[in-house]
């Protein structure tokens, strides 16, 4: 599993070093929040993760909450947001037992689910958001915009003497884009080397925009979303 402890202690220092710039895109997620519900005050991030967004997020709305599916994740979360609820839980399964006038999906954490899985996750998040409040889910690249058995890679390295190469190869088998990743980290221990094979699932607009009608929601899509992925933003009816 790729984002176990170890995993999970890496995946901040690779984003960030890859020019991942999480409070822009928070920056972004607010802007988007306010223009549709300026009163916004309470907000929940499903797939939190690390808890990166939430770190800039927690300081435009008052109220907010994540939630996330791995534990070495939350551990992560919870340690850097002490004074931030990190929710255990399924994002297409889950009852917080309240509402928030924005729930958000970032991340492209949605995609690693099938499309029923997407549809029950985001009538999941709607039940979760006050009437007139926001929507918004980042999902991965769309199908049209993959690039089959493309490689990627990085090398990070830090002051502190780490090394992590990271090399990936993705490669687009109908609605899956199926992404095999390989981390070389090299630290004063020695060598280590972890291996995972993910799935990221893609779906054409109109199956999303789907979904979120069918949850109650009026969703708008903006191509370029906050890092080239798409975004859907959304109003509760």
């Amino acid at each position: 599993m790729l984002y176990d402890t170890e995993h999970a202690k890496l995946f901040d220092l690779v984003y960030t070093r890859r020019r991942k710039n999480y409070a822009a895109e928070s920056e972004a997620v607010a802007g988007h929040i306010r223009a549709r519900k300026p009163d916004a005050r309470s907000l929940l991030d499903v797939g939190c993760g690390t808890g990166e967004h939430l770190r800039t997020l927690q300081d435009v709305f008052p109220d907010v909450a994540g939630l996330d599916i791995t534990p070495a994740m939350r551990e992560q979360a919870m340690r850097k947001l002490p004074r931030v609820p990190i929710h255990a839980g399924d994002m297409s399964d889950f009852d917080l037992g309240r509402t928030f006038d924005a729930v958000v999906c970032l991340h492209s954490a949605v995609a690693f689910l099938p499309l029923p899985g997407v549809k029950a996750a985001i009538a999941c998040m709607a039940r979760h958001v006050n009437p007139g409040g926001v929507l918004m889910v980042e999902p991965w690249y769309p199908p049209e915009r993959i690039v089959d058995r493309r490689v990627v890679g990085d090398i990070v390295r830090t002051d502190r003497g780490l090394t992590i190469a990271r090399v990936s190869h993705g490669e687009l088998r109908g609605d899956g884009h199926h992404l095999a990743t390989h981390f070389l980290v090299a630290d004063a221990d020695g060598i280590r080397h972890f291996a995972d094979d993910q799935v990221m699932y893609t779906y054409p607009r109109e199956e999303y925009l789907a979904a979120f009608a069918d949850a109650g929601c009026t969703a708008e899509y903006f191509e370029d979303g906050l890092c080239g992925r798409g975004l859907y933003v959304a109003v509760r009816h």
